[in-house]
């Protein structure tokens, strides 16, 4: 399977210029291209292909006065642009035609967008240096801080600058088929929530961290500065700045305890099942903002594959199963329950049940894992003690299994 690993760059003052050049021919390449397609669509001729785009907005572009500056940056990165519209297209045909969730037409890149990035594949020639430093060509030898070793020879090497200056090198990789954990015989479901951000089967409840909610007076105080510059100032841009780095600490604390909490499920059973949430649904709802700062999809994506390259099995059931309203100990459905009601008692079997527990058991058993109801249980039911246990006898005397004691 192919993973992606993304790396800190620390490009030097000249470094930064030339990505910056890069960035930008990059994009009037992609807008001229889109421009004109949309040019031949109003006019209905059909679409300039990929390879004459590529000889008229590139090589013949270069020998103009007014695109010779493309000549600055690597052909490939332009190539590569190229592409890129070609995939954004594709996607959107797609999406018409059924085959994928529907997008909308490719849009014209603006200088202001949040995100660039260009793309340096093999032809270009560029190459991880002995002392470790990302050579790309027209660029330099890039420093990067490798956090972990490349499981195999990357092809392409994709340059990133986010919204708050950070530059990141992804690389796409082909992992090595024997990756497979060592078999357990355990298996988990997994309640997603709010209060509790994960409730496994077992009875062990994760707290949500809250990342957005525990930085949202440090995020109001730097947008209140923002809104107060003038626009188009140099202050507005460092307001900008600061804004984007703390919304981007808060997404990276988000993002690294899904990575240590999805990991760890993973290592610890060999299947998981978990709900399919409706996401989209809940954030439209006064919850929004507590539903995008929990981040389930983000998690339930990393799970899924993980699964896959540890040789996992995982599941999804579906979001309208009653996992709230069915006992895990006797399966009885007991119907629907407001979201206050934390712990229910059954009326048939009178075991007392924790109501996030028992939904995680019963996304287990939906999705047909052997798990012990046990863990859904708080505390049993009151059950009526046999007559002959204990008690006293009806003619006062203490007893002890029906015999009389003198």
């Amino acid at each position: 399977m192919q993973l992606r690993y993304r790396f800190r760059l620390y490009p030097n003052g000249p470094q930064r210029g030339a990505l910056t050049r890069a960035f930008g021919c990059a994009r009037v390449v992609y807008n001229d291209a889109l421009r004109a397609r949309e040019t031949a669509r109003s006019a209905g001729l059909p679409f300039p292909k990929t390879g004459d785009l590529s000889k008229l907005l590139i090589t013949e572009a270069k020998k103009t006065d007014e695109r010779a500056w493309l000549g600055e940056v690597s052909a490939v990165v332009l190539q590569q642009s190229l592409r890129d519209l070609d995939t954004a297209y594709r996607n959107f045909f797609d999406g018409l035609k059924g085959r994928r969730p529907r997008m909308g037409a490719p849009r014209f890149k603006s200088k202001r967008d949040n995100r660039q990035a260009v793309r340096f594949t093999a032809n270009a020639r560029w190459r991880i240096t002995a002392g470790g430093d990302l050579s790309l060509p027209k660029i330099g030898d890039v420093r990067v801080k490798w956090s972990r070793a490349l499981p195999s020879t990357p092809s392409t090497v994709t340059v990133v600058k986010d919204a708050a200056g950070r530059y990141f090198a992804s690389f796409v990789v082909e992992t090595d088929p024997d990756e497979a954990l060592p078999e357990t015989d355990a298996v988990v479901g997994i309640d997603l929530g709010l209060t509790h951000f994960a409730v496994l089967s077992d009875g062990t409840k994760i707290d949500s961290p809250r990342f957005l909610r525990r930085a949202e007076k440090k995020l109001k105080r730097e947008q209140r500065r923002l809104s107060r510059k003038a626009k188009g100032s140099s202050n507005r841009t460092k307001a900008r700045l600061k804004v984007a780095r703390a919304h981007a600490r808060v997404a990276d604390a988000r993002r690294d305890f899904h990575h240590q909490l999805s990991t760890r499920i993973i290592r610890e059973n060999q299947a998981i099942a978990v709900e399919n949430l409706a996401v989209r649904g809940l954030a439209r709802t006064r919850l929004a903002r507590s539903v995008h700062d929990a981040g389930w999809s983000a998690f339930v994506t990393m799970l899924e594959y993980k699964a896959a390259r540890y040789g996992r099995a995982f599941h999804r059931i579906g979001r309208f199963e009653p996992t709230s309203q069915v006992c895990s100990a006797c399966g009885v459905k007991d119907g629907p329950k407001p979201l206050c009601v934390r712990v229910w008692t059954c009326g048939a079997c009178g075991a007392v049940l924790d109501r996030d527990i028992n939904a995680a058991v019963n996304v287990a058993k939906a999705a047909g894992l052997a798990v012990s109801a046990c863990g859904a249980r708080v505390r049993p039911g009151h059950v009526p003690a046999q007559r002959g246990e204990a008690g006293t006898h009806r003619d006062g005397h203490p007893t002890v299994a029906g015999i009389p004691l003198l």
